[in-house]
């Protein structure tokens, strides 16, 4: 897959089926978009694309309202995955930010991206003052010559799936509504770090890794996990937050993997957050905390026994 990002230097040598969006989280709506973009250019012989801005860091708050379900990187690893072609990240520069709709379509549409056919879902606006929509995409087509598809929502019960959707379940704890949403289960991935070894100490190591600033945040807790570390895959239990106990300094990922004694230290690691089983809180003591990693842990393996039955 080509990737492009960090610049509107973009142009494309043949004519192009494009997604326009967000897409935070990859969520089944949006999979719905991507696999019909990748049919048509497949049936067509065209260039599939994904076409999103790229989201600077410094625009970002520590509001858990405004952070992303997925990094950009995150992102683009999971794309990879795909068929599809070339995925388009666009600075969203004073330029870029107040481009009217119709110089949108022409410039980058159309002149850069040589438009064929536009794949986009019914609440899709774009513009100065969001003034674009499917109305003027599908009259500009007729002058262009593109075409325009407009994909109904996917559906979880009687809500429409979105990424605000997604992230209220992910606030809320409800993991396991989330990743039904999502289509994949909500994850963390990073460096595994060196804690504090206080694990190691009362004989149940853990990993750790650092929580990205820009990433939405669970409630802070114990979670029955999933974990993959290169070609190893492990159950186990993780501690959100700041271990009120040892009283740690940043937002951690804790994580006693079951059945595994490696020195892991450098690696990377996917943490999937399968079920949330208690809020975090402060023990009196290391011999108390133990008591319940272990009470936690019990837990996990059920929950995760379970999940591998269904």
């Amino acid at each position: 897959m080509r990737y492009t990002t960090g610049t509107c230097g973009f142009s494309s040598d043949t004519p192009c089926v494009i997604t326009l969006g967000k897409f935070d989280g990859l969520h089944r709506g949006h999979k719905k978009l991507l696999e019909r973009v990748v049919d048509i250019a497949g049936e067509r012989k065209l260039t599939s694309v994904m076409f999103t801005f790229e989201v600077s860091p410094y625009t970002l708050t520590q509001d858990n309202r405004h952070r992303v379900l997925l990094t950009n990187a995150e992102r683009c690893q999971m794309l990879e995955q795909t068929d599809l072609d070339w995925l388009i990240e666009c600075p969203f520069d004073e330029h870029m930010m107040h481009m009217e709709a119709e110089e949108f379509v022409r410039e980058i549409l159309v002149k850069r991206l040589k438009a064929a056919c536009l794949v986009i879902g019914p609440d899709f606006r774009f513009g100065h003052n969001r003034a674009g929509d499917a109305v003027l995409l599908e009259h500009m087509g007729r002058e262009y010559g593109f075409s325009v598809e407009v994909l109904s929502k996917e559906m979880y019960g009687n809500q429409e799936i979105s990424s605000t959707l997604v992230r209220d379940c992910i606030l809320r704890g409800n993991m396991e509504m989330a990743a039904d949403m999502l289509g994949y289960p909500y994850f963390f991935y990073g460096k595994i770090i060196h804690g504090r070894h206080i694990g190691r100490t009362l004989g149940l190591p853990t990993t750790n890794l650092k929580a990205d600033e820009n990433k939405v945040l669970p409630p802070f807790g114990v979670y029955a996990t999933r974990s993959s570390i290169g070609e190893m895959e492990f159950g186990g239990v993780t501690n959100i937050g700041v271990k009120p106990t040892v009283q740690e300094k940043f937002v951690g990922i804790e994580t006693h993997l079951f059945s595994c004694n490696l020195n892991l230290y450098g690696d990377m690691q996917k943490v999937e957050l399968m079920h949330f089983q208690r809020a975090e809180r402060k023990f009196a003591s290391l011999e108390e905390l133990k008591r319940q990693i272990l009470a936690d842990g019990k837990d996990a393996r059920s929950v995760l026994q379970k999940l591998k039955a269904m």
